[in-house]
């Protein structure tokens, strides 16, 4: 039998060291809990199917409108990069006709595509009311561009005739625009007593329209000479 002094190295030891019914038992390991209703997974959640598209570049997130044409070209390489040779020709198509869309919509006189100066019941009126109405300065662009052509030949008295031909032509515009934007705001006011579109802005609007032959107007016109409206 080994005796032990009193307060030695190993009786320190066993007074600090726990009891084996005060150690504490470990916790068993129960994992993830599973609900035992639905069948084992992948171990990770499916992807959403705007998330696929966006990584395969079929989907755009919310991005800023392109400033310039210059960027909105390098954003629409950027994204056919990613697509195969199917979806690119499917994309361009799809553009294409998206354009033809608008461009049919404005020429028709949409609200939605037509410029800023074009929309609203005021400008449509005032153009249909100058669509309706045969005046002097309708022959404007026609005549100057026959003085051009005669100022193109080199005879003396051609050009002189040419020259006064287009004094002339200016002097009937400048007084036939007046007196047409005189009367598209009288006539809008009649129309439209509340509206404030009215003044030098929709003279001007209504005069640029009238010189302008009827196959380049755009919106395109939607009534013929001499109809009601």
């Amino acid at each position: 039998m080994k005796l032990r002094a009193f307060g030695s190295r190993d009786d320190e030891n066993s007074k600090g060291a726990p009891t084996p019914e005060a150690r504490p038992e470990p916790e068993p390991d129960t994992g993830p809990v599973v609900d035992p209703r639905r069948p084992g997974g992948k171990g990770k959640p499916t992807p959403k199917r705007r998330d696929q598209e966006r990584a395969r570049g079929m989907r755009q997130g919310p991005v800023s409108a392109p400033l310039t044409r210059k960027e909105a070209k390098e954003r629409r390489k950027a994204a056919e990069a990613t697509m195969t040779k199917e979806e690119r020709k499917a994309a361009r198509e799809k553009a294409k006709a998206e354009r033809e869309e608008r461009r049919q919509l404005m020429m028709e006189g949409d609200d939605r595509y037509v410029l800023s100066r074009d929309r609203g019941e005021v400008r449509r009126y005032t153009r249909d009311w100058v669509d309706t109405h045969r005046r002097l300065i309708n022959w404007f662009m026609p005549l100057a561009l026959f003085v051009i052509v005669f100022q193109l030949i080199p005879d003396p008295t051609l050009m002189m005739y040419s020259q006064t031909l287009f004094l002339i032509l200016i002097a009937v515009v400048v007084v036939d625009g007046i007196l047409l934007g005189r009367t598209v705001n009288r006539v809008v006011r009649e129309r439209f007593p509340d509206t404030e579109d009215t003044g030098f802005g929709l003279g001007w609007y209504a005069v640029m329209r009238a010189t302008q032959p009827r196959m380049l107007r755009t919106p395109r016109p939607r009534v013929r000479p001499g109809d009601a409206i």
